[in-house]
């Protein structure tokens, strides 16, 4: 079945062709009862205009073009590819060597603040992960460590004695490593066991691991390379038996020969699923003593007599001010994540186009992998996904770096923040969590998509596939489980919304959300104003081609699962804590939702803000609003179920938006590598062996 030609794109199939794929003719025909949609889209011809590629490139790269272009001649390298074959040392010296070109090339200091000698460009360290992780995440994982983590914690929470340090991180002479996660608490940070006692005589901290649950676990750059870890304790001064919360120390952990530092222990976790070029481990400490200045003190700090002294009075919101270090690192693996996915997706289409697999169109012809509407309709949704989440990715780092410039410049302390820049700064948490969750998710089933759609070539090592998606799997985990970020996300959600309603009786608080959640979000979140009603909707007043109507149906869904959520966790307000946990227990899939349907108002709002920049009337307009139409309609048909449960769009719309799934697959379907070819993916990943072999059988 060739790609169709035709005269307009509608809203749904007035025949869905039955093929038997191995006679090529159609077997039955099946009419849709869906009333079509009104004010369809501008056609797209079939013959794709390749002028579109930069339009949609610059969309893509947003405000990082600049720098992106500075890197990609960098990255367009063979050496740079994954190494598949070879001992563990092997790999892992191979990965050292690459990072080390990448610190060559110059484009990482940047990220550094001025004050360790950067120019504080946070958003565009992020942006070099999501190149490098468009060739080898080993490289991106083991570059985001070193400077992202190691070098990024010091220059977050360190002061000018730490220039040393930060500075050794961005020349690859102090190698180091980030030691948060302990094997007993995982994501609860707040409860890590391991201690670091001061001792006023020696002016000195211990640092214990007084339990086998505290071991440091899964430490990227542990088990080999890293010289000094920042390493996550509680600490304890003298005045008090009490800890002061978790606070970051720079401790040695070997010598410059590698031998462990006295009172380390550390350990390989060896092979793992995938990322072989990171040297993962665990670190135990017994008793390590450490200058008194190896404490990062931006946000606290220990006098040499063992006076405890910080800038923020509660101990939970230190807490909190210290670890926002962790919303960069969850940008940085959210753009490796889609960084990654793009690269699997421009290997799996380009092959689509070339691969050719039983006859369906020409009679002794056979057709292309691209020709059929399922391989289109496997890989042209998650691509569309692919763009969602680039544009909200652009946006995020934006607003990520406008912080970081106010923080730099000293309109925004962190330790003493006005109301506006706390609100904002948990937004941005929010939006991190999120994304990441998001992005990290996207990529292990599209990657996983993409292996099977290109058959037994895409489960050759050779063709990277496999390797991309191995490497990914464990971006679900680390910087945040996925579903923990949603939990999160659901919960910050319902936090920033109780103030608004502190003072209420229960039946006053249900009936302010019935009415007010939609005002309340735009206010929290700068979205745009409501167009739509739901009366609208259920009339099929106001096309689901039409922005505007997009944005209020993805809308709608957020607003009452945030509604409904109020409802069921509002009781929790006035009972004891064991009691309420049980009832926000019972509502972790509704939190989970809500943290979606945020997640998925974002990427529209995001598209629509992108596509606005894009000259109207150009190819790279036209096709990206078809893209934008595809992952509404996607979202509509994922969440169908919801929609029509609710009374949001009746059964008709719904299957209108479900056909039009099939017709815009088929009218992108031929612009699928020019859409590709937008993300810019290094040449020497797209030469894959299976491209010169692409027309014979290897099933």
């Amino acid at each position: 079945m060739s790609t169709p030609s035709r005269n307009q794109i509608p809203a749904v199939d007035t025949a869905l062709e039955v093929r038997d794929p191995r006679e090529g003719v159609a077997s039955a025909t099946v009419t849709s009862d869906a009333a079509p949609e009104k004010n369809q889209p501008a056609v797209l011809p079939t013959t794709p205009d390749p002028t579109a590629v930069e339009g949609l490139a610059a969309v893509l790269d947003g405000n990082y073009k600049e720098l992106k272009d500075s890197l990609r001649p960098l990255l367009n390298d063979p050496a740079f590819l994954p190494k598949i074959d070879g001992t563990l040392e092997e790999i892992r010296a191979d990965n050292l060597d690459n990072v080390r070109r990448i610190t060559e090339g110059g484009n990482i200091e940047d990220s550094f603040s001025p004050l360790n000698g950067g120019k504080g460009k946070v958003a565009a360290g992020v942006s070099s992960l999501e190149l490098i992780a468009q060739i080898n995440n080993s490289a991106c994982i083991k570059t985001g460590v070193q400077f992202g983590l190691w070098g990024g914690v010091i220059d977050a929470l360190g002061t000018e004695r730490h220039i040393e340090y930060a500075r050794g991180a961005m020349d690859l002479s102090k190698l180091g490593c980030f030691a948060m996660t302990e094997i007993g608490h995982g994501s609860n940070v707040q409860q890590i066991e391991t201690t670091a006692t001061y001792d006023p005589e020696t002016q000195e901290f211990i640092i214990n691991s007084p339990t086998p649950g505290s071991k440091k676990a899964y430490i990227g750059n542990a088990a080999r390379d890293g010289r000094w870890a920042a390493v996550f304790a509680q600490l304890y001064t003298p005045d008090s038996a009490e800890s002061k919360g978790v606070h970051c120390f720079i401790v040695r952990i070997r010598e410059e020969d590698g031998t462990p530092a006295a009172g380390v222990t550390p350990s390989d976790h060896g092979h793992k699923g995938g990322l072989l070029g990171v040297d993962n481990g665990m670190l135990m400490f017994d008793h390590v003593r450490i200058p008194r200045e190896n404490l990062l003190n931006r946000f606290a700090d220990v006098a040499p007599d063992g006076t405890y002294s910080s800038p923020i009075d509660s101990k939970n919101r230190r807490f909190f001010t210290m670890l926002a270090t962790l919303v960069r690192g969850r940008l940085g693996v959210g753009a490796s994540a889609a960084g990654a996915a793009r690269a699997g997706l421009a290997i799996a289409v380009k092959y689509a186009t070339i691969r050719r697999q039983f006859e369906a169109g020409t009679e002794g012809e056979e057709s292309r992998l691209i020709d059929y509407r399922q391989h289109r309709r496997r890989l042209l949704i998650p691509l569309a996904r692919a763009y969602a989440l680039a544009v909200f990715q652009n946006k995020l780092l934006d607003r990520f770096q406008e912080q970081t410039d106010a923080i730099i410049s000293g309109a925004w302390d962190p330790s003493n923040p006005t109301d506006e820049q706390d609100r904002a700064g948990r937004e941005m948490e929010t939006l991190a969590a999120i994304f990441k969750a998001t992005a990290a998710t996207h990529a292990n089933r599209t990657l996983q998509e993409c292996r099977e759609a290109c058959g037994g070539a895409g489960y050759m090592a050779e063709n990277l596939l496999t390797t991309f998606r191995s490497d990914v799997d464990i971006f679900t985990t680390f910087e945040g489980d996925d579903t923990i970020m949603r939990q999160l996300v659901g919960k910050n959600l319902l936090t920033a919304y109780g103030k608004e309603v502190s003072e209420m009786s229960p039946f006053g608080t249900a009936r302010f959300f019935a009415s007010n959640v939609g005002d309340i979000l735009k206010r929290r979140s700068g979205i745009a104003a409501g167009v739509q009603s739901l009366q609208d909707l259920m009339n099929g007043t106001g096309s689901l081609f039409e922005a505007e109507t997009q944005l209020r149906v993805i809308q709608t869904r957020e607003e009452q699962v945030l509604t409904s959520l109020v409802r069921r966790v509002q009781v929790a307000r006035k009972m004891e804590r064991a009691e309420a946990a049980k009832v926000i227990d019972r509502a972790q899939d509704h939190l989970l939702a809500a943290a979606v349907a945020y997640g998925d108002r974002m990427m529209v709002q995001a598209m629509l803000e992108a596509e606005a920049t894009i000259p109207e009337g150009s190819p790279a307009r036209a096709v990206f609003e078809q893209l934008r139409h595809l992952f509404v309609f996607d979202t509509i048909t994922t969440h169908a179920g919801w929609y029509q449960e609710h009374n949001v769009l009746p059964s008709g719309r719904v299957r209108a938006a479900k056909a039009a799934v099939n017709d815009l697959v088929d009218s992108l379907g031929p612009w699928a590598e020019v859409l590709v070819d937008a993300f810019q993916i290094p040449q020497v990943v797209l030469d894959r062996p299976m491209m010169v072999n692409g027309g014979t059988d290897l099933s």
